[in-house]
């Protein structure tokens, strides 16, 4: 990842967005700080990056997701056939934003962005 952040700040990308995968989210420390040590602005898809000092994220909220895992849970264990059930998408997203970072990077966000937000981090 020290290779791809270093070849990212030389190429002198606008923006990483990062999505959703178990492995990023294991190493979500070490992304963050690279983002920050090669001052690349970095969007992420979920809130626990942007609380570490990430720039922002827009993503649905985990409680939204672990509400559905045992409502999909109980009806299994309630009979229902897996294969008979929605596929369940989620509704609600939320925008979180870290003013520190987006400071640290010299990035002046709008005040109609700032008021958009679920939550800005100062």
């Amino acid at each position: 990842m020290d290779a791809a952040f270093a070849s990212l700040a030389e190429q002198r990308a606008r923006l990483l967005l990062v999505s959703g995968d178990s492995f990023l989210v294991a190493q979500r420390e070490q992304l963050v700080a690279l983002a920050a040590r090669h001052a690349v602005p970095t969007l992420y898809h979920r809130r626990e990056f942007t609380a570490i000092g990430g720039l922002m994220s827009y993503g649905p909220p985990l409680s939204e997701a672990y509400y559905h895992v045992g409502d999909y849970t109980g009806r299994i264990l309630k009979g229902e056939k897996p294969a008979n059930m929605p596929v369940y998408q989620s509704t609600k997203f939320e925008l979180v934003i870290n003013l520190k970072t987006a400071k640290a990077f010299g990035i002046e966000l709008s005040p109609t962005l700032l008021a958009t937000a679920d939550e800005v981090i100062e």
